[in-house]
């Protein structure tokens, strides 16, 4: 890190005097690690969403009845030979978000790939068609059609896109705040000389010792010796200010606005990626509700209608992605909401099991219906009280 003398210093230079030196941090480097912040928030809300969705289990229907079969296989355990399912989902979402499409094909021996990059040509009437689809190193020779392919678009604007513009603004802030902090805990000094040497040879030593020795005494942590020459002297005058623990806070305050905005742009509540844990429970139903919810409803509705069709689902043929799994339950804590859920017959004993991740009894009496007997209507109340229709 070179010093740069400023025009003061140079005419200081050419007729003697005291050059100002302070030890900071590059200016160049201050933007880098705004976009560091920036990414990290960005792809922090990726892999939630990402995770979440993994944890849904892709329930497959055949004319109305829930069975197991290849299609349930191929989504919940492993879609392709190189990937098992939630690899599988993490790269989708990862290609979903960051270039606000996704792109899944099918090879010839039935495995479901995610496209790194292609080409799309739109037609209004007739099928897009996808070219120079790339998986990996892998280029497939042929082209696709809409109707061969599994294709997800989030909106009509990219978020990634949106979320950079707006971080343009807010760097100017960021960039402040650290420089800023930064100048509050540089080492200043004056260097004293009497005159600039004119001699090569020792103009090249003074150089050396403005641009590295001196930037490696004041960042030194240990005992360092620094050697000067005749008619040079150096004063120390410490910070430039005394040091607050507001500075931290004020640049602590604008990553957590990079996180608040990001977040929000995802439809999160900011307190899931910020890991705060005060009413968890309200912010994942609200997770759910604005971000996984219709995300959901777009990986469904392009499943069904490519690779089941109208007429299979008329009758029952579907797929659907069950979000139960994502929130976690206590079984405790839900033991009365069980009760009443089973009590009211409005549940049998197996699907409040699979609701809650266990297995399925074999049992007949488990897939029964019950009713509490303090359940009647309330004709049949009146009479056995007497009271009749009174």
């Amino acid at each position: 890190m070179a010093i740069n003398l400023n025009f003061k210093n140079w005419l200081r230079k050419l007729f003697g005097g005291d050059v100002v030196y302070n030890v900071s941090l590059d200016d160049e480097a201050i933007p880098v690690i705004e976009t560091y912040y920036r990414d990290l928030a960005f792809w922090s809300c990726v892999t939630l969403i990402a995770n979440a969705i993994s944890k849904c289990e892709f329930r497959t229907y055949l004319r109305g009845e829930e069975v197991k079969q290849n299609e349930y296989y191929l989504w919940n355990i492993q879609p392709n030979r190189n990937q098992n399912a939630t690899q599988f989902i993490q790269k989708l979402i990862a290609q979903l978000y960051s270039h606000n499409e996704a792109l899944v094909v099918t090879s010839d021996d039935g495995q479901l790939l995610v496209a790194d990059s292609f080409t799309r040509e739109e037609y209004a009437v007739y099928d897009d068609i996808f070219s120079q689809v790339t998986v990996k190193d892998y280029t497939f020779s042929r082209t696709f059609t809409q109707s061969e392919v599994l294709y997800f678009r989030l909106a009509d604007k990219n978020i990634k896109d949106l979320v950079d513009k707006m971080y343009t603004c807010h760097a100017n802030l960021m960039q402040t705040a650290i420089k800023g902090y930064r100048k509050a805990r540089g080492t200043k000094g004056i260097f004293k000389y009497e005159s600039y040497p004119v001699n090569p040879k020792e103009e090249e030593a003074f150089k050396s010792l403005l641009n590295s020795k001196l930037k490696q005494f004041f960042q030194a942590d240990s005992d360092i010796v620094l050697p000067l020459g005749k008619g040079q002297d150096l004063l120390e005058f410490g910070k430039e200010k005394t040091y607050s623990s507001e500075n931290t806070r004020d640049i602590r305050a604008l990553i957590d606005d990079i996180f608040d905005f990001t977040a929000k742009a995802f439809g999160i509540p900011p307190m899931l990626i910020k890991g705060e844990v005060q009413d968890v429970s309200t912010a994942i139903n609200q997770f759910l509700t604005f971000c996984i919810d219709p995300l959901v409803d777009t990986l469904q509705e392009e499943i069904i209608r490519k690779r089941i069709g109208r007429e299979e689902f008329l009758r029952g043929t579907k797929l659907v992605i069950d979000t139960r799994t994502i929130k976690h339950i206590d079984l405790f804590e839900a033991a009365p909401q069980i009760d009443k859920l089973v009590s009211s017959g409005c549940f049998c004993v197996n699907d409040i099991r699979t609701a809650l991740g266990y297995e399925p009894i074999n049992e007949n009496w488990a897939n029964e219906y019950f009713i509490t007997k303090n359940y009647a209507p309330v004709e049949e109340v009146l009479n056995a009280l007497g009271g009749g229709n009174a």
